[in-house]
């Protein structure tokens, strides 16, 4: 995955060399040429390739969290039984309103 941007960075230091090193070339050249072709680029592509694992981190994450909130809010509700465990037996249902039974 990540043999082209080395590859790419390669180029770029070879430009640079070949920048510094040139007659008319000086080193500030050099320095600019790596980093615009090399380290800008490079660094872009990095971050765009790795933006889906931020996001499957984030969510990731934000599931535990909710997860852990929910259990700290309620830490008797997990070990209760149902509703309708309590073995009571159910009340009348209640009319709806304005109709008789």
């Amino acid at each position: 995955m990540y043999i082209i941007p080395i590859a790419w960075l390669y180029v770029a230091v070879m430009m640079a060399v070949a920048e510094a090193t040139n007659s008319n070339g000086t080193v500030l050249g050099a320095i600019v040429t790596f980093v615009l072709y090399g380290l800008l680029p490079v660094g872009l592509i990095l971050y765009f390739m790795g933006a889906p694992g931020r996001k499957r981190k984030i969510r990731i994450r934000e599931a535990a969290e909710m997860q852990a909130a929910q259990l700290q809010a309620s830490p008797l509700q997990s070990a209760s039984l149902p509703p309708d465990a309590g073995g009571h037996a159910p009340t009348d249902a209640v009319p709806a309103v304005g109709k008789e039974p």
